[in-house]
This record gives structure tokens, sequence and C-alpha cells, in this order.
């Protein structure tokens, strides 16, 4: 019985590597026959085929091994990759995904019953039952699949040979040989009938962890340099019986070069020297290497000269060989590297941890809002340092949440290239900004806002070829995801240079559907941000993709709940841009504390500009109040009246200027209480639709300070300072602080 955490490892590992695997599988048609893409693919299938026949899944090892048979013609030159061979591929992706999700629910995957998976592994043994010049064209007779025309193998006269007289065997035994009654040593003893065994190399790299090994399953490989005067197809022949279930390939002596590198590349995830690796392909014996290395030790010029230019100089091994060893030796290096600084922690257990740090920075500011009131020095010099410390706590605690964009930003090359195809459009996905960071949890849930917009774009934003040529653009389109960080947030931005957004349209619909006023002035921004209004939609026919009205609203929606904004930018015929404005983090944040009457609050720190004082003649003027700061139109609320405060007024008020996007406001308060570091508490349901107020914190006293959501107070400056007249700058001066 496979105990339930390693197959849950397995499972988290098999994803990653699917996701590998479908972002190579999507580039690899414009990567020219990338090598390194191809191997990406299908070292992601050697690996999934490889741990599933640990845990005994035999249909997911059946089903990868078809696909791995094919992507090693792929990788030897024999079968070339091209839209149709992609194509079958990530169908083959989807449908593994399949089989590995119903491990995941804990029921076993099956093939042999499962129509859909006989389908394809028929269609890629079709690429593994002809020679190259036999397989059919691209051309397809009707109620047939379409199959790859395969280039023929390229033979360039003047590929190097490598220089050995002796062939080699590189055979890797599968699990199932020892119960299907075969012993590997007997083919090995039976090669003693045709030749000699100059050099055996056992490979061991395939045997698990004791807990996990099978008595019953082979993990053996070998590789062997052989000597013999008999061709090929005799040496071939004694592995018949094990074909089916073992990976053998058989370089005859003076064999290509990239024979031997690909061979190389193949080799276990081992640290070994250079000689050492090209003993193991077979293009060096151990004795040549010795005497290379008495060679170089006895070379009195430079005895530190690289051993892989000594063996070039002495015409021992071709120098694409040594090159393909040194790049085994760095790829392997790098990987190492790679896993060594990399832990998988549970997601739940990271959860923990930020809320065991929010909890110590409240108790740390309640020792030291004690020590203040002692009027200790030496306490408060302790409690200072404490929570510099804490500080740096969770800061590094937050850094552990934060995670790149590009993750799911590559997702949506499989849903530009699905949803084109469905739409017959021609569609172009640029990405950038990939390697913006922010938090794990805003990763999690931006992905189906992310989608409705893509899709959006793609279905009634970028035109049909023809009305593309037609209006003097390219035929096709281009879809744009870009993100970046601004003022302590991230910008998410879907943009396309599609046909834009008709405004009267919008707003017709919206007077006939009763929300807006028929007569009313509207800015372009509040007509564009009608489409977010729920069931909205100028679709004139409904699709598959959209048209019901159904998702903008869900957009809009899900984008508040996460503290952010959304707005939308369009010219008419030339495209649209969405802008997604989002939090670094929701856990904890650097605030800004003021007084305001009785009550306190904190404004994020990074949206905070600066601070000015508000004198006491200062007047009001208009429907609106407005400072001119530094020749600047300013507007300006007073705390105490938004949030209806109580307390005694005070003299001297202060204006704390906050910045979100390219809007800036003043916010009037009584007392500017410094910095703060604040734990960010959800408010309760009761408290849901109030849009000023992003949660709350508890201080060192005890007593709840609310958090003052900028984005959402500002929004409502806005739309009052769009929907009133813009009030002249008031005679009075400010004073600076």
């Amino acid at each position: 019985m496979i105990p339930d955490e390693y197959l849950q490892t397995f499972v988290v590992e098999c994803k990653e590597l699917l996701e590998h695997m479908e972002e190579a599988l999507l580039i690899v048609e414009q990567a020219e026959q990338d090598p390194e893409i191809i191997n990406a693919i299908f070292r992601a299938a050697h690996t999934i085929k490889g741990s599933a026949g640990m845990f005994g899944l035999d249909p997911v090892v059946e089903f990868t091994h078809a696909a791995e048979s094919v992507l090693d013609r792929v990788r030897s030159g024999e079968v070339s990759m091209n839209a149709v061979l992609a194509a079958l591929f990530i169908e083959a992706h989807d449908h593994l995904k399949e089989l590995i999700g119903h491990v995941a629910e804990g029921s076993h995957p099956a093939v042999a019953t499962d129509s859909q998976g006989k389908n394809l592994i028929a269609q890629l043994e079709a690429y593994l039952g002809e020679t190259p010049t036999e397989q059919p064209g691209n051309s397809v007779s009707s109620g047939e699949m379409p199959v790859l025309q395969a280039s023929k193998v390229e033979r360039e006269h003047n590929d190097a040979v490598v220089g050995t007289d002796l062939w080699h065997l590189s055979l890797r035994f599968g699990p199932e040989v020892f119960r299907n009654g075969m012993d590997p040593f007997s083919f090995v003893r039976c090669l003693a009938s045709l030749g000699s065994i100059e050099e055996l190399v056992t490979i061991i790299d395939a045997i698990p962890a004791a807990a996990q090994m099978d008595p019953e399953s082979c993990y053996l490989g070998f590789e062997i340099s052989f000597s013999s005067a008999a061709d090929k197809l005799a040496i071939d022949s004694l592995f018949n019986f094990v074909r089916s279930d073992c990976f053998i390939r058989i370089l005859p002596p003076r064999s290509k070069a990239s024979e031997y590198q690909r061979l190389i590349r193949e080799l276990p995830e081992q640290e070994m020297r250079l000689g050492e690796i090209l003993v193991k392909c077979g293009t060096l014996t151990p004795e040549e290497l010795d005497n290379i290395l008495r060679l170089q030790s006895q070379h009195g010029d430079d005895p530190q000269r690289p051993i892989g230019e000594v063996l070039v100089e002495q015409q021992l091994v071709s120098s694409p060989v040594v090159e393909a060893a040194l790049a085994k030796q760095k790829q392997v290096k790098d990987n190492k590297k790679s896993e060594a600084s990399l832990i998988r922690v549970d997601a739940e257990k990271l959860d923990e941890l930020i809320n065991l740090v929010g909890e110590l920075i409240i108790a740390g500011a309640g020792t030291n809002l004690i020590a203040r009131r002692a009027g200790m020095a030496e306490l408060m010099e302790s409690t200072a340092t404490l929570s510099r410390l804490v500080e740096d706590v969770r800061d590094s605690a937050l850094a552990l949440r934060m995670v790149q964009i590009g993750g799911t930003f590559n997702r949506f090359t499989r849903v530009v290239r699905d949803i084109s195809k469905e739409l017959g459009k021609d569609i172009d996905l640029v990405i950038s900004g990939g390697d913006t960071e922010l938090d794990k949890t805003v990763v999690e849930k931006i992905g189906d806002p992310l989608t409705h917009l893509v899709r959006n774009s793609m279905d009634h934003g970028i035109e049909a070829a023809e009305l593309r040529l037609a209006r003097g653009k390219p035929a096709k389109g281009t879809l744009k995801l870009n993100a970046y960080h601004d003022a302590g947030s991230i910008v998410i931005e879907v943009s396309d240079d599609g046909g834009g957004l008709n405004k009267e349209k919008i707003l017709n619909k919206a007077i006939e559907r009763g929300l807006v006023a028929e007569g009313a002035n509207l800015s372009d921004k509040e007509i564009y941000n009608l489409i977010f209004e729920a069931g909205f939609s100028t679709a004139d026919t409904v699709s598959n993709l959209s048209g019901r009205g159904v998702g903008m609203d869900v957009v809009r929606r899900n984008i508040h709940a996460l503290r952010g904004t959304i707005d939308l930018d369009s010219v008419e015929g030339q495209g649209s841009t969405t802008r997604i404005r989002l939090p670094l983090t929701l856990a904890i944040i650097d605030g800004f504390m003021v007084g305001v009457g009785n009550a306190s609050y904190v404004i994020p720190l990074d949206m905070v500009v600066e601070c000015i004082e508000l004198r006491a003649w200062a007047s009001d003027e208009g429907d609106g109040q407005y400072l001119n700061l530094r020749g600047e139109v300013l507007p300006y609320r007073r705390l105490r009246d938004y949030f209806d405060s109580e307390g005694d007024l005070v003299q001297r008020e202060n204006v704390v200027v906050v910045r979100y996007g390219e809007h800036k406001a003043g916010l009037v308060v009584d007392k500017l209480m410094g910095e703060f570091q604040t734990v960010i508490k959800p408010l309760g349901k009761l408290f849901r639709s109030e849009k000023s107020i992003g949660g709350f914190t508890i201080l060192g006293s005890g007593d709840v300070a609310l958090i003052v959501d900028v984005p959402g107070l500002m929004g409502q400056i806005e739309h009052e300072k769009e929907a009133g007249e813009v009030v002249p700058f008031p005679r009075s001066g400010v004073g600076m602080h």
C-alpha cells in the first residue's frame, strides 16, 4: 500500500512537470527545432513515466511510453516537429493531465478501456511503425486522422564521427522485466557469444529509496563498450524478448558525433568529471583516459590545461562530443544548485506563520506602549531593538509568500491558442512583466478575472482578419498582458489592438436598461465603466464565450474583494486597455497612523506622499474643497466629517496627501501619529458594502483602528469632482509643515 503522502508528492510533481511540458509545447512550433525545448518535453514525459512506474501506475506508464518513444525520434531527427505533431502532443498532455487527476482523486486511471487514450496511443504509434521515408504526408483522406509528414533524416557528410572501433550499447531495462520472467544479466551474458565486453558500467539512477522499492521491479541499466565483428541486426536481435519494456540504443563503431551527444544528454543526473562522462558514453576507454591524464601531468608547459583540449588535440574525442559533455556537467551542477535552494512548504503552514508574525507585531506594539509609559530608557531601547527585529521577521515571512505573476500569465498562452482557433482568428499573445512579484493569495484569486478579460478581448475586442485588413491593420491581432509595480501596488494590464469600445452604443444600452438617466452628463471613463454593471452587454449575438452580460460584473466584484480597483481606457478603432490595480499583500503592511477626534485611522504608508498643515482660516468654496498645492489643484476631505467622528475640535489641522495611480487627494486629520506596522484584519459582513474602510487593526493598547481604503475613498472623491464643477483656487495660501 502506497502511503498517501508519497502519492500526493507524486501528483504535485507531475502537475509541475505537466505545466513545464505545456509551456514548451506551446512555443515548440516557433522554436525552429530548438533541441533544448524538445529535450524539456522529453524529460517531463520521461520523469512522469519513471515515477508512475515506481507507484505501479501501469496505465500512466503505458500512455507516457508511447509519447516518449515519439519524442525520442523527434530528438534524433527522424521525425520533425510541426503544427500537426505539436497539436497531437497537446492532446496527449491533456489526457495525461486527466490520468494524473484520477490518481489525485484516489482512483486508478485506465487506458485499455479508455477510447480517447487508445486513440491517442494509436496516433502516436503511427510515428513509430514506419521509416521516415514511408511516413504519410500532411494530406489527409476523408475520415482519417492527420499524420505528420516526417522530414528525411539529414545525414550531413561533414558530421564528425567518433574515433572508436567499439560498439556502444545503452540499455535501460523496464520495471516489468523480472515479472515477465526475464533476467537482464542473461542478455549481457549472451553478448559474449558475439564478441567481448570491453567495459560495462551499471546505471542505478532509477533505484528509489528503500522504503519505496518494489523487490519485483527492475531498476537496472547498463552502458557497455562491446568489441564484435557481428552486424547491428545480430546484436539487436538478442534483445527481441524485452524490447517492448526496455530502452535500447546500439551505436556502431565510428558513429556520428551527434549520436554520442544525444547519449550524453541521456546520462543520469549525477555529478561526474569530464573523463567519466566520456567513458560512460563509450567515446573513450579507461586506458585512453589514464594515458591522457598521465600525459597531462607530464606536460611541462601548462599542467592546468583543460583535459578537453588535450583530448581534442590528440584526436581521441571530437570537439562537439567534448562540448556536449561539458554542457552535461553544467546542467547537472545547475540542477543540483536549484534543488538545494528550493524546499516545498505546505501553504497552510506558511499562512500560519504569517498569522503568528501578525500576533507578534500586535504584542510588540503593546510592549512598546508599556515601555513609553514607564519612561525607562533601557526598556525603551530594548523594545526598539525588538520592534526592528520583528519588522525584519515580518519582511522575511511576507517574502516567502511572494511569487512571480509570470506563471499565471503563461497559462494564457494555451487559452489564447485554443480560443483563437475556436473563433477563427489569428491572435498573438505578448507577455511582459512576468517577473513582477505579488502575494501568493492574490495570484491564486486573480486567475479567473484575467480569464474573463482575455476572453472578452478576443471575442469582442479583436476583429476578424477581413475587417482588420479593411481598416488598415495587420491580419493578426495582438493581445498583451503586462504587470508592473507602482506606488506600493501591482498594476496588471490587459490590452488589445481591436476595435475599441463604442461610447454611444454603451450609453444607449445603459439608458435603455435604466442604469443611466437620459441626458446625463458622463465622462468617457464613466461610460466605459458601465460595462462592469451586472447583466450589461452590448453583444449583438450570444456566443459560447460571451454575450450574456455575465462575467464583467464578477470581475469587478472579485477585484474589489482583493482591495483593488479596475478601470478601462479605450480608443474606438484602435483598441482597449483594462487596468487592474492590486495591493502587494493582503496580510501585513506599513501604515501611517492619524487621529481624528477620539478615533484612530491607519493609511497605507506607500500611498502617503507628504503631510502639510491646513491653516484654520482656509475657506471652502463651491461644491467641493480644494487646495492650491504648489500650483496643483488638490481636492481634500475632512475625515472627521466623512466618518462622523466624535471628539473635540483642534486648532491645527493637518492634510495627509495620498496618491493612488494617477490621482492625488488630501485627507484632513487632527493628529499625525507616525508610522505603524499594521496587521490587516477583515471586516465583518455588516461592513462589506463600506468602500472607504479596508479592514481594521488592533493597537498595542487593545483599541481598534480602522484602515482607510484609499482607492475606495479616492474613487468617491474623483466621482464627485467629475460630477461637479471645478472650483477655483482659494485665495488663501497653504502653510507647509
